[in-house]
């Protein structure tokens, strides 16, 4: 490694060190960004122009807010333009959270005060995006401090709305090609594969969601009086869903069987350790034939995200008048997106489910993407990792879950690389929500090396091999 490096590396590093990330995650974490309640609005504009313009302008980026926009929250761009002939890179993040379940986190911790507990700093946003998009910008302020200059162009793009399904963030990266061009964008969300070893990935699974509702009659009927005589809707709803998986999970409906896990990716898929998650996996759910790797990161999934009939919490003797399901595809590429609800519908029919309703939902919808992991930018990203750290990467082809990658991938036309900093088991969306210590502090070196790197060698050749 050159001596630059190397300092961009330590410098970088010591941020962690020196309690500087912990400080900045702290402010980050304290700022309330629930997308998911009305509560939050007004946090999410205070998060971007409050909380990181600060941050941002500081470091010599040219900061804009976009005021929000119909059903679109507000968003930031940044740039720090240092030549026209240097590469520009394009990084993400989003700056809102899932709700902050106040009641549901154990004893000691709170979900907008960040809490620090052996090697784990616990907050909501901790792991998912304010650590995240904060270990990256930190890795930018050594690369400056160390080199005096970038060495490439930088692009910033922080929304607020990724927690919603990211309304509007398709159209906004349309109207503003020109704002948002890059040769390539380097982001991090997701977890790694393990917590010990760094993750690449080049794209993510697509999900859709809807719900299944059967609706029979006005009101409830006692279920003595008319036990026997009157259908029941959830009765007729579970049946229903059980024919689109087995017992085991294995998805029924023929269109939603993939045609894109390739020797190829089996191959990737194959080199990759054991999945660890922290929970304890079911080795018999999910496809049969598929490896682990192959059911989450080359497969599609079906989910019953909830349900309800009658009144869960005091039932009453009484035959319901409605059942609904709240359900859920994770998608890999090779699914026909247009077709995931009309092949659902054919599918119902089929088996004699016509009274069972399909209610597509208008927001937590991604599409798959894909990038190829043999791409110059993929071994490029790999390279730089393996100088770092001393180990080769996890190179995944895409994330098991959903990220609004497309809006890069295809709106843009960018080659997508992705270095998540988080861990399966950070309890991301749900209670004690955390990151890891360890982690932070060895991807705090990582992205300085990565963006190091930039600096001094440029960009590898997307149509050959890289240097």
């Amino acid at each position: 490694m050159t001596d630059l490096r190397d300092k961009t590396i330590a410098r970088a590093v010591a941020f962690f060190d020196d309690g500087r990330f912990q400080r900045e995650l702290a402010a980050l974490v304290a700022c309330p960004s629930e997308s998911q309640h009305a509560r939050g609005a007004a946090h999410l504009l205070s998060y971007l122009d409050d909380v990181l313009r600060p941050l941002l302008e500081a470091l010599g980026f040219a900061v804009q807010i976009h005021a929000a926009h119909g059903a679109r929250p507000p968003i930031l761009t940044a740039e720090r333009i240092e030549a026209p002939d240097l590469p520009t890179i394009l990084t993400y993040g989003h700056g809102d959270v899932v709700l902050g379940q106040h009641d549901l986190w154990r004893a000691g911790l709170s979900p907008f005060t960040l809490t620090e507990e052996g090697d784990r700093l616990y907050g909501r946003g901790a792991a998912d995006n304010k650590g995240q998009h904060l270990v990256n910008l930190l890795a930018l302020e050594a690369v400056i401090e160390t080199r005096g200059a970038l060495g490439f162009n930088l692009k910033i793009l922080i929304e607020t709305g990724e927690e919603t399904g990211s309304p509007g963030l398709k159209d906004f990266c349309r109207d503003n090609r020109a704002l948002l061009a890059a040769d390539v964008l380097i982001a991090s969300d997701g977890p790694r594969l393990r917590p010990e070893t760094v993750t690449v990935f080049g794209g993510s699974r697509g999900g859709v969601s809807f719900d299944l509702r059967v609706d029979l009659r006005d009101g409830a009927h006692h279920s003595g009086n008319f036990g026997g005589l009157l259908a029941d809707p959830a009765m007729i709803l579970a049946h229903a869903l059980s024919c689109i998986t087995d017992a085991r999970g294995q998805i029924q409906v023929p269109e939603w069987r993939p045609d894109s896990l390739t020797p190829r990716i089996r191959e990737v898929l194959a080199e990759l350790p054991p999945h660890d998650t922290g929970v304890p996996l079911d080795p018999d759910w999910g496809e049969k034939a598929l490896s682990a790797a192959e059911r989450v990161f080359g497969w599609n999934s079906f989910a019953i995200l909830a349900m309800i009939s009658g009144v869960p919490d005091a039932p009453l003797n009484a035959i319901a008048g409605w059942a609904r399901a709240t359900c859920q595809l994770r998608y890999v590429i090779g699914t026909d997106v247009d077709d995931i609800l009309p092949a659902l519908r054919r599918h119902l029919d089929r088996a004699g489910f016509a009274q069972v309703q399909i209610v597509a939902h208008d927001h937590n919808t991604f599409p798959a993407t894909r990038m190829d992991p043999d791409h110059p930018m993929v071994r490029y990203v790999a390279r730089s990792v393996e100088r770092t750290t001393g180990a080769w990467p996890h190179v995944l082809p895409n994330l098991g879950g959903s990220l609004p990658n497309d809006c890069f991938s295809e709106v843009l036309g960018l080659p997508t690389i992705w270095i998540p900093h988080s861990y399966a088991g950070c309890s991301q969306h749900a209670p004690n929500e955390h990151v890891l210590k360890p982690i932070c502090r060895q991807a705090l070196g990582v992205m300085a090396g990565v963006f190091a790197d930039i600096a001094e060698t440029g960009l590898p050749d997307f149509g050959t091999e890289a240097a």
